[in-house]
């Protein structure tokens, strides 16, 4: 029952990170009517910078793809840890609306690297 769950969480995690990966580069979801000032600030900022955007989004997609899949699982949500504390960081500061769905994402991810702790280990513990 356990890895059911974890497979449902873990296709609607990846799925959700490939789709806005992929918007970043088709913007195919228009921005909200009511996004605050400062977040309107921050992502003009950031489109200056015209390599980040396209990063975030490969990490985004690449992260997504190997989340779903059990057998990179634990790859991808190392890859995209530091995506995820950005997003969460950011709706800290900047959008407190979107806090609730960045908590629960951000808590999948840990989940998942908490169920595969026993692969992190293994490359910290040198026995050579």
């Amino acid at each position: 029952m356990k890895n059911k769950i974890i497979l449902i969480f873990s296709l609607l995690f990846g799925l959700m990170f490939i789709n806005a990966g992929l918007n970043k580069f088709l913007n195919y979801m228009p921005v909200p009517d009511d996004l605050p000032e400062s977040m309107l600030k921050i992502m003009g900022a950031f489109m200056t910078i015209g390599w980040l955007m396209p990063l975030v989004a490969v990490v985004e997609i690449v992260g997504g793809i190997l989340f779903i899949l059990p057998k990179t699982r634990a790859l991808g949500a190392i890859v995209i840890l530091p995506i995820m504390v950005g997003i969460l960081l950011t709706h800290i500061v900047n959008a407190p609306s979107g806090l609730p769905i960045a908590t629960v994402l951000f808590i999948i991810n840990l989940w998942i690297i908490f169920e595969n702790k026993d692969k992190y280990l293994s490359l910290i513990n040198n026995k050579s």
